[in-house]
C-alpha cells in the first residue's frame, strides 16, 4: 500500500467514524410527526407505533420484529463476515437510530455502515430519502475495503390489516383510515408481505438501479382524504398526475377501437362509434405504419402525417377523443432497428463466448457456455453476433456445447466471421415473435419515445394504450414503468389518462385506468368476463382504479359461431357498471359491423349502458346487485327513463331453435320477454290469445299491428322486440318453448 493510499484511507476512515459516532443510541424513542400522524421508532430501529391523531387509531401491530430500515447483501462482502457467514442473500437490520433535526442516522447489525436519511415532513405526508451511505474503515485489518450494498430498505412498517389492501398502490384502507407507503420517484422498489395479523409495507432500492437520492413517503389519513393527499405528493415530486387523471370526466369514457383505419373509411367508423355512444376512438399504430420503431407510412397514407391528421381531425370534429394504441418497448422484425443491420441496442437474454472461430459459412457455432436456457420456440431462435443475425435449429447441452443447423444472414443481415473468444447473445425476441425487445439500459427507448412524441403531438392523440408493457428485461419493477415514463414524458401533449399492461408500483401514476383483456370467443365470453374481468375489476378497485371491461372484439355470425349478440354486451356493460368501469369495442373489420344483422341492437345496448353509467344513475345498492357474476340484468330506456331489471335466458326457446334468443323478466307485475333473431329475420308463431299479450318495438313503443285476433299470433323476429304477457311466468315459459320460428331467406 502506497503512502498516498494509506493517507487517503486514514482520512476516509476518520470521516466515516465521525458519522458513526454521532449516531450512537441515546435509548430514546424517535418521534416523527405532523398534525395528523405520529410515527414512533425505537432506538434500535423498530416501529413502535403509527398513530392517526384525529381518530386516536393505532395503525401498526405491536411487537413486530421487522426493522424499519435494513441493508441487504447477496453474499457477505466484508472480509471478516465472508470468512464467518454462509454465502447467501442476507438482510442486516438496523440496530440503532438517532435523529438530529430532519436527519436520521442509522447503523446496522454486523455491517460498518451508517445510513443518512433525510426527512421531509409536510402536512400531507412524511418523506424519507437516502442521502448518504457512510462506511467505517476500521484499522484492525489491513485488507479492509468499502463493501457493496445490493438493496436498501428505506421504510418498512407492519400495518394492521383493514378491510382492503391495494397491492398495486401499496395502501391498506377501510372506510375510515388509509395507510400508504409510496415511492416518490421511479427508482423506488415498493413491496409488501401479507402476514397473519398485518401487512408489511416496504419501500427501498436496488443498487443495480440506484441507491442514493431515492425516496419514499408515508401517508396516513382518512380514506376520504387519501387521494387528495396523494395528489399533493404527485405535484410536489413532479410525478405523472395519477389522481387528477382519475378524476377527469373523460376517465369514464368507453372507447371504440378500429383496425385498418383510413381516410376513406373513418366516416363509417365514426358513425358506428356514435351509434354505440362512444366518446373516444382509438387508432392502432399498424393502421398507418408498416413497421414499429421507425414508423414508415403505409400506402394508404400517401401524404404521411397530413393524412393521419385528417383522420384525427374528423374524429375530433365529431366530438370524439382520438386515442393511440401503441407498442413502445420493442421493434418489429421488419423495422430498420432489426434489418438489415440490427441495432446494437437490441436486448440479448443470454451471453455466449465463441470457443471456435466461425467464418461466413459456418453452420455450427461452438460456445463455452451451456445453451440450455435458450428457446426452441419457432421464430424466436435467433443469435446476434456483431451485426449478423443467425437462426439456429437446435443446440447441445453437453460438451462440446454448440448451436446446430445455423442459417446465416437471417433477416437480410450480412454473414460475418468472428474470432474465438468473441462475445455474442440470444436475441430477445418477443413471445409474439414479430417483435424484438429493446435493451432498456441504452438510449434506444428514449429515441423511440421522441419518435412517438412527434406522432402524438402532431396527430393530436389524447389517450394512450401502452400495450406489451411486460416486454422488458429484469428487474421488471423498474424497467416496466421506466419505459412507460419515457413515452409519457416525451410528448408535449400529455394523455388525459392511459391504459396498459404490466403494472409496476410507479406505473400507478401513468396507467391511470387498468388494461383491457385480450378477446374471448363468443361462446366463452361470459366465462372470460367472470374469470378475468370481474376479478380484475375487484383488484383495481382496491387500488382506486377502474378497469377496462374489454377488449370486446366485434364478430358477425359465421358457420361455426353466432358471433356477439345483444345479451353479451348487456352482460359485459352491466358488470362494468357495477365497478364504475368502461368497456371497449374492438372492430377488426368493418365487414363484421356491416354484415352482422344485429349491429344496431348491439350498439344500442352499449349506448344505453354508457349513458346511464356516465350520468351516475346507478345507486350503490344497484351496483352491488350488478356484481353478481351469474345473475344477469337488462337496462331498459322507457321514454327517457332507465329501468334496471334482472332477467333470465329462456331455455329451449322455440323448441331450441338455433337462431332464436329470448330472455324473461318481470316488470310492473307482468311477465316480459325480449327476443330477437341471431342471424337474420323470420316469423315467430306463438300459441297465445291476442288478449294476453302486447308487443313493443326496441324503443318500447307499442306495435299494435303485430297482435291479431285469435289464439295464434305471428310476430316478426329480427331485431330486438318485447312482449308483455298478462300471464304467469310458468305459463309464459311453456308458451315460449312451444313457439315456432321460420327463418326468412
Amino acid at each position: 500500500m502506497s503512502r498516498f493510499t494509506s493517507l487517503f484511507l486514514s482520512l476516509l476512515c476518520g470521516l466515516a467514524m465521525t458519522t458513526r459516532l454521532s449516531a450512537q443510541p441515546g435509548g430514546q424513542d424517535i418521534v416523527i410527526e405532523n398534525d395528523e400522524v405520529r410515527l414512533t421508532l425505537t432506538a434500535d430501529g423498530k416501529a413502535r407505533g403509527l398513530l392517526h391523531k384525529p381518530t386516536g387509531q393505532e395503525c401498526l401491530v405491536q411487537g413486530s420484529s421487522a426493522p424499519v430500515f435494513a441493508l441487504t447483501e447477496y453474499r457477505p462482502y466484508d472480509p471478516e463476515n465472508m470468512l464467518t457467514y454462509v454465502a447467501k442473500s442476507t438482510t442486516f437490520p438496523a440496530n440503532r437510530v438517532v435523529r438530529e433535526g430532519d436527519t436520521l442516522f442509522v447503523n446496522f447489525d454486523r455491517l460498518d455502515y451508517t445510513a443518512v436519511i433525510a426527512l421531509n415532513i409536510t402536512p400531507r405526508y412524511i418523506g424519507f430519502t437516502l442521502a448518504r451511505l457512510d462506511y467505517t474503515l476500521e484499522d484492525i485489518s489491513q485488507f479492509k475495503r468499502v463493501t457493496e450494498i445490493d438493496e436498501f430498505t428505506l421504510l418498512q412498517l407492519p400495518v394492521k390489516k383493514r378491510t382492503t389492501f391495494g397491492e398495486w398502490l401499496n395502501v391498506v384502507w377501510d372506510d375510515e383510515i388509509a395507510v400508504n407507503v409510496v415511492g416518490t420517484d421511479p427508482y423506488t422498489k415498493v413491496d409488501s408481505e401479507v402476514r397473519d395479523d398485518h401487512i408489511l409495507l416496504s419501500a427501498g432500492m436496488e443498487s443495480i438501479i440506484k441507491l442514493l437520492d431515492v425516496g419514499a413517503a408515508l401517508i396516513t389519513t382518512t380514506k376520504d382524504n387519501f387521494l387528495d393527499y396523494l395528489s399533493v405528493l404527485e405535484h410536489d415530486f413532479n410525478l405523472p398526475p395519477g389522481v387528477d387523471s382519475r378524476r377527469l370526466d373523460e376517465y369514464g369514457y368507453s372507447y371504440y377501437e378500429m383496425r385498418g383505419l383510413t381516410k376513406e373509411n373513418v366516416d363509417e367508423h365514426i358513425a358506428y362509434a356514435k351509434m354505440g355512444g362512444f366518446k373516444m376512438m382509438v387508432l392502432y399504430w399498424k393502421d398507418f405504419a408498416t413497421s414499429l420503431g421507425h414508423f414508415p407510412w403505409k400506402k394508404e397514407y400517401p401524404n404521411g402525417m397530413a393524412d393521419l391528421q385528417e383522420v384525427t381531425r374528423k374524429i375530433r370534429e365529431a366530438g370524439i377523443i382520438p386515442g393511440f394504441h401503441i407498442h413502445f418497448n420493442k421493434a418489429t422484425r421488419n423495422d430498420k432497428y432489426v434489418t438489415p443491420v440490427p441495432d446494437p441496442r437490441l436486448n440479448l437474454t443470454e451471453i455466449f463466448t465463441l470457443s471456435q472461430p466461425i467464418d461466413e459459412a459456418s453452420t455450427e457455432i461452438f460456445v463455452e457456455e451451456n445453451p440450455q436456457n435458450c428457446t426452441m420456440e419457432r421464430n424466436r431462435k435467433i443469435l446476434k453476433i456483431n451485426t449478423e443475425l443467425i437462426e439456429y435449429e437446435g443446440f447441445t447441452v453437453t460438451r462440446p456445447y454448440k448451436f446446430t443447423g445455423c442459417k446465416r444472414g437471417h433477416l437480410n443481415s450480412t454473414p460475418q466471421s468472428a474470432d474465438r473468444g468473441a462475445k455474442f447473445g440470444l436475441l430477445d425476441v418477443d413471445t409474439s415473435p414479430q417483435y424484438v425487445r429493446f435493451d432498456q439500459r441504452t438510449t434506444i427507448q428514449e429515441e423511440m419515445a421522441e419518435r412517438m412524441a412527434n406522432i402524438i403531438d402532431e396527430a393530436g392523440f389524447d389517450f394512450l394504450y401502452f400495450d406489451g408493457g411486460e416486454d422488458v428485461h429484469p428487474p421488471y419493477w423498474y424497467y416496466g414503468s421506466k419505459a412507460q415514463l419515457d413515452i409519457y414524458n416525451a410528448p408535449k401533449r400529455k394523455p388525459l389518462f392511459s391504459e396498459g399492461a404490466l403494472k409496476t408500483h410507479f406505473g400507478w401514476h401513468i396507467l391511470t385506468r387498468a388494461n383491457a383483456y385480450d378477446t374471448f370467443k363468443p361462446e366463452r365470453f361470459r366465462a372470460g368476463v367472470r374469470k378475468y374481468m370481474l376479478n380484475g375489476a375487484r383488484y383495481m378497485a382496491e387500488n382506486f382504479t377502474a378497469v377496462n371491461f374489454g377488449w370486446n372484439i366485434y364478430q358477425a355470425p359465421s358457420e361455426t359461431s353466432h358471433g356477439y349478440q345483444p345479451d353479451m354486451y348487456e352482460f359485459v356493460c352491466s358488470r362494468g357498471a357495477a365497478w364504475d368501469s368502461p368497456i371497449s369495442l374492438m372492430v377488426v373489420s368493418l365487414d363484421d359491423m356491416d354484415n352482422h344483422p344485429r349491429t344496431e341492437d348491439n350498439l344500442r345496448v352499449m349506448k344505453k349502458w354508457e349513458e346511464a353509467r356516465l350520468a351516475g344513475l346507478f345507486t350503490d345498492e344497484q351496483k352491488e346487485m350488478l356484481k353478481d357474476p351469474f345473475q344477469e340484468h337488462i337496462l331498459l330506456n322507457v321514454n327517457g327513463n332507465h329501468e334496471l331489471l334482472p332477467y333470465e335466458r329462456v331455455e329451449n326457446f322455440a323448441n331450441n331453435h338455433p337462431d332464436g334468443s329470448a330472455f324473461l323478466f318481470t316488470r310492473n307485475g307482468k311477465t316480459w320477454v325480449v327476443f330477437w333473431h341471431q342471424r337474420g329475420a323470420g316469423k315467430l308463431t306463438l300459441p297465445v290469445s291476442h288478449n294476453a299479450i302486447k308487443v313493443y318495438n326496441r324503443d318500447m313503443k307499442l306495435e299494435r299491428k303485430h297482435v291479431k285476433r285469435g289464439e295464434l299470433q305471428t310476430i316478426p323476429i329480427d331485431n330486438q322486440r318485447f312482449i308483455e304477457f298478462n300471464l304467469p311466468e310458468s305459463q309464459v315459459i311453456e308458451l315460449l318453448k312451444r313457439a315456432e320460428i321460420v327463418t326468412v331467406p
